[in-house]
């Protein structure tokens, strides 16, 4: 307690050796642990690219876009903090060098420096530092953990490091953590393990003013004693702050992994918190599930971006969440829409999967393949989620093949097509920046009664996530229930539909939004659910004839 108010405890991941070490599975554990001891968390990650947010990247080159509740386009770790901590990130959990530097511009602009000259330090990490500060007094955490992206030598970085160097004067060295996560490799015949890399990064580290207290050892092989006694000696942490992350069948098996090596009883001591007893059943379970299901499923995803596994990754960890509720491991085959376009019929591709999802994406690319997947799916029963452009996608496959609209499509395709069915929403007419300009965040949504959709969620009121800028064309909507779909989602205001599917078909459902985004291992999303208990089902009538 500080001046009898809580005081907010601080923990900051950084990494070293080598990009993608996992750094963001190794924070989002670190949350789980202190979730399972009743603690309060709060989630940040400090990007260093000049981009303001993730929203104008492409997805070949970043992976997948995250959306927070509150419409702020992210980085992915954010999805593995929401998915481990059962969290809601906001916009200020992603804190990136456009929008430190975009404020710090702004304020100069302002003439809130009066005049002095602005410099990286002190305006730009204070800025830093005010950012994170905020985080934990608007989610009034008790614990802030936050990563920095990139590798510790990376001149972009650099603020970013400064910045939390400072935190440990400005809140106290018994209120802030240092996490490195280092690679220790195994090189020669004999896969001789060597520490010399991880021992350069912490000397890399200390240059800039940092001395961690926790070294988290990427490892293919189990960690001997003397090895953790020699990364111990050489990098001045105590031997069992020397934590061996080894690659496991499921990433939600490093929480448990990290309790069991002792580092949620040595942060809460380090940090001098309260002392609790873990509640992990709940974790166990579901790990317990993953690693030994009863049955198994296979999805295809078809999607603009799937040669990047990280472009459809909420998706992926759906699936998978989606699995155990149904005991079930989720087998998923990513298949490029492009393919679908070549002449070949679609069940050379669709041949052995039991559902079908078809992914978010832009543009025109690949639409008649995947075009060509609903109409398989719809066509021959095959379980089947659209989800954002695959909603788009069922509504312009059911116009032409079923409503006899040929030539229907997407403006967003086509400039001038015969029947627009998907058009530009009118608030988007005249918007000239690409950058948060979506229709983005948590929007509710009234479901029919009586529709699978209402079962599914148990509720006809939700809310979802949504990231587009076209919707389904309400001059059609009348048409397309003629002719059996129905529209089983819909905005309050009755304006834009928001959710479809077939009454008559096994399970074929699309929604607008990207439900994949509110989907945990301890709370699957009911679409996803849904999908892979039909697709049980379809193996089961494939295999009975």
């Amino acid at each position: 307690m500080r001046g009898g108010e809580a005081v907010t405890k601080f923990i900051f991941v950084t990494g070293g050796v080598v990009s993608s070490i996992g750094k963001g599975i190794t924070t989002a554990s670190l949350g789980r642990l202190l979730r399972n001891r009743g603690f309060s968390v709060a989630p940040v990650k400090l990007d260093p690219y000049i981009n303001v947010d993730a929203g104008t990247m492409n997805p070949y080159q970043h992976g997948e876009v995250f959306v927070t509740e509150d419409g702020a386009e992210t980085d992915l770790d954010l999805g593995h903090y929401e998915r481990f901590m059962d969290v809601a990130c906001t916009r200020a959990s992603s804190i990136t060098t456009g929008k430190v530097y975009l404020s710090v511009i702004q304020a100069e602009r302002r003439g809130d420096y009066l005049g002095g000259t602005v410099q990286v330090i002190p305006h730009v990490t204070n800025e830093i530092k005010r950012t994170i500060l905020q985080v934990a007094k608007e989610q009034e955490a008790d614990v802030v953990i936050a990563e920095i992206g990139g590798t510790v030598g990376d001149i972009e970085s650099l603020p970013f490091l400064e910045a939390i160097r400072q935190m440990r004067k400005d809140v106290g060295p018994e209120n802030t953590m240092y996490v490195h996560v280092t690679l220790i490799p195994q090189i020669g015949p004999w896969g001789e393990v060597k520490t010399k890399p991880t021992q350069h990064s912490v000397y890399k580290l200390r240059e800039i003013g940092i001395s961690p207290d926790v070294l988290v050892c990427r490892t293919e092989v189990p960690l001997d004693e003397d090895v953790k006694d020699k990364i111990s000696l050489f990098c001045d942490v105590p031997s069992r702050a020397v934590v061996e992350s080894m690659n496991v069948e499921t990433i939600y098996e490093v929480p448990l992994a990290y309790e069991e090596a002792g580092l949620g009883e040595y942060v809460i001591e380090k940090l001098g918190m309260e002392p609790r007893e873990p509640k992990s059943a709940e974790w166990k379970a579901l790990v317990d599930v993953l690693k030994d299901p009863r049955e198994s499923c296979r999805i295809a995803v078809v999607g603009k971006y799937t040669s990047n596994g990280d472009a459809y990754k909420s998706i992926n960890e759906a699936l998978i969440h989606a699995g155990i509720p149904n005991h079930a491991r989720v087998d998923v085959r990513w298949i490029e829409s492009d393919s679908l376009e070549n002449g070949r019929p679609p069940e050379e591709f669709l041949e052995g999967v039991d559902g079908l999802i078809v992914a978010p994406g832009f543009g025109g690319r690949g639409v008649e393949g995947k075009i060509r997947a609903v109409q398989y799916a719809r066509e021959t029963g095959l379980p089947f989620l659209g989800i954002c452009f695959g909603l788009q996608i069922s509504v312009i496959e059911f116009a032409r093949n079923v409503c006899g609209l040929s030539g229907a499509n997407s403006e967003e395709v086509l400039d001038d097509p015969a029947y627009p069915v998907i058009h530009l929403l009118p608030e988007q007419k005249g918007v000239a920046d690409k950058g948060a300009t979506m229709r983005l965040g948590s929007w509710p949504c009234n479901l029919v009664t009586g529709t699978k959709a209402a079962k599914l969620y148990g509720t006809t009121r939700i809310t979802e996530r949504h990231r587009h800028r076209y919707e389904v064309n309400n001059d059609f909507r009348e048409k397309l229930a003629e002719h059996g779909m129905v529209i089983s989602g819909v905005s309050p205001d009755y304006r834009l539909v928001e959710m479809i599917e077939l009454p008559d078909h096994p399970y074929f459902l699309a929604t607008q939004a990207h439900p994949e985004f509110k989907s945990r291992p301890n709370r699957p999303h009911p679409l996803f659910s849904g999908l892979v208990k039909a697709a049980i089902a379809q193996k089961a009538r494939v295999a009975a004839g």
